[in-house]
């Protein structure tokens, strides 16, 4: 991994027409998360943007669960994101008490997933 790109902050999403634009590109689901991911040719940098419905459980579960998933995008996304492009973070009903060691492979195992589907069609 490449040390000048690991101290990358990736950029925010933040209004509802850029997750729905993610939504369009490729998926990679796992038992702790699900994860979102479209090249986005507006941008050079990596956004990423998190969500928890209330599927998850109420607001205190759901804001641990962002928590979580914020946690482990700042950990994995520099080094595993494709730089241009998008990711949105689901959180699933596993994703706030599960261990965060799992959490982490999981997360590895989507970016991994998503890089080679991206890689592929292109």
């Amino acid at each position: 991994m490449d040390g000048a790109r690991r101290h990358l902050k990736p950029g925010k999403l933040r209004k509802r027409s850029e997750f729905l634009f993610v939504r369009g590109g490729y998926c990679s689901v796992q038992k702790t998360l699900l994860i979102q991911m479209r090249a986005n040719p507006e941008h050079t940098s990596i956004r990423v943007g998190f969500t928890a419905t209330r599927k998850i459980g109420n607001a205190t579960t759901r804001n641990r669960a962002k928590r979580r998933l914020r946690e482990t995008a700042r950990a994995l996304v520099p080094g595993f994101g494709l730089a241009g492009h998008d990711y949105v973070f689901i959180a699933r009903a596993d994703t706030p008490g599960c261990h965060y060691q799992d959490l982490l492979d999981d997360t590895k195992k989507a970016l991994i997933t998503l890089a080679r589907q991206s890689r592929a069609s292109a």
